[in-house]
């Protein structure tokens, strides 16, 4: 039977929503973005904010706030309860909510015979205050062991502990705009790829300019693949699996006539909003992108693939709870259909450029040999095309962005990216 919340005091109507989104993520496995979508309609979206807010910190620092409240249990309490335990520490340590009102409302999100618990546990936790988290290691607790083992085993275990302590650290938003020489909005840093960066919070539909489309969320790693095709006026460009379009945008911003291909509708349909807000044109066509198309039919191909996704835990930590080592696997084999008819679009002396937001190496450096099988060639990236990120440039001249880059300035998503040219004439 499930757990019914009983009535309780304000600000109720935000916990019971975040409740709902750790369930939907943790017990039903359901994307943390989806789940929002599905929150009641007259939830005030003020609430549906915060309620995103605090079920993010949970995800976020799920290993830390359970090592927290473990000492605490002497049985394993229902899903709920837990859950319900998390969101009031989440408050208490990381969110600065006055303990008064993190322990009510945590304690009212529980039936009677649990509300006794909670408030027991948490009371001994604001005892602590922030003093509760020290001694713990956070970067192990807060990563599922496979990505832990995996990170370790790709980069290292001083990167690997980097990448994890950037993903405990909500990120900023990151806008590209429509007109290099446009004016950012106040407060923004200008970073030296060109994408202004706000602080954690802010929202774009709130800034002067959004509904006019001068500019697009996008992360600052998110715009260098299209900055690695170098898109010049009236080449023919397809950019495949394009939803929500922000790649699309930055092709039919540099006057290159672009078809953007997405296969799912919804996401097609998301892509034309975005693009109709934008007042950019480009042709979007619903169609799979592993058999679409006519041979050498374009002058640059972007292909942006599918993948697991591991690269933007900082901004979706429900990525590292969701995400299985099968997953992995899956999506390479994927990627390395999309990548075959996507060399396939590519006329003789065009180009290539393949990427997936995922630090996983099976989805991004294993497809280098299976590019050139297909006739490419690859065209080395050089540091002065990515500006302030030498780092990410791999001595192999493909790029390799990491959530520990730019740590300073907020860090970044973590990318694959490698370019490739087709050589003129037959092959």
């Amino acid at each position: 039977m499930p757990l019914s919340p009983r009535a309780g005091p304000p600000g109720l109507p935000t916990r019971r929503a975040a409740l709902a989104l750790l369930e939907a993520v943790l017990g039903r496995h359901r994307p943390l973005e989806e789940a929002l979508d599905a929150l009641p309609a007259g939830l005030d979206p003020r609430d549906r904010a915060a309620a995103h807010r605090i079920a993010s910190a949970v995800l976020r620092r799920l290993g830390s706030l359970d090592a927290v409240v473990e000492p605490f249990l002497r049985r394993e309490p229902p899903a709920a309860v837990r859950h319900a335990l998390r969101i009031g520490a989440a408050e208490l340590l990381l969110l600065g909510t006055p303990a008064h009102a993190a322990v009510a409302s945590a304690v009212a999100l529980v039936p009677r015979p649990f509300a006794g618990l909670v408030n027991a546990v948490l009371r001994r936790i604001a005892e602590q205050g922030p003093a509760a988290l020290e001694g713990l290691d956070a970067e192990r607790l807060d990563t599922p062991p496979w990505l832990w083992s995996a990170w370790h085993a790709a980069y290292g275990p001083e990167v690997a502990r980097a990448i994890a302590a950037a993903h405990r650290v909500p990120a900023p938003l990151d806008l590209t705009p429509a007109r290099p020489d446009a004016a950012p909005p106040e407060g923004a840093e200008v970073l030296p790829t060109g994408t202004w960066r706000l602080p954690p919070g802010t929202r774009a539909t709130e800034l002067p300019g959004f509904a006019e489309g001068a500019f697009w969320v996008q992360d600052a790693a998110a715009a260098l693949p299209a900055r690695l095709l170098a898109p010049r006026p009236g080449e023919r460009v397809a950019d495949l699996c394009a939803a929500p379009g922000g790649k699309t945008a930055q092709l039919a911003a540099a006057g290159a006539a672009v078809t953007a291909v997405e296969r799912d509708p919804r996401r097609a349909a998301r892509l034309r909003e975005n693009l109709a807000r934008l007042r950019l044109p480009a042709e979007v066509v619903e169609a799979d992108a592993t058999r679409w198309g006519e041979d050498g039919a374009f002058d640059a191909v972007l292909l942006d693939a599918p993948c697991t996704a591991t690269g933007t835990i900082r901004r979706h930590p429900d990525v590292a709870h969701l995400k299985r080592p099968r997953d992995v696997a899956s999506a390479a084999e994927a990627q390395a259909r999309l990548l075959a008819n996507a060399a396939r679009l590519v006329r003789p002396g065009g180009r290539l450029v393949f990427a997936t937001c995922s630090l996983q190496p099976e989805e991004g450096e294993a497809h280098l040999e299976g590019a050139v099988a297909l006739g490419l060639r690859l065209d080395p990236v050089r540091a002065g095309e990515v500006p302030g990120l030498a780092e990410a440039v791999t001595p192999g001249g493909w790029l390799r962005t990491r959530p520990d880059l730019w740590a300073a300035r907020g860090g970044l998503d973590g990318f694959f990216v490698a370019r490739f040219a087709r050589p003129p004439g037959p092959g």
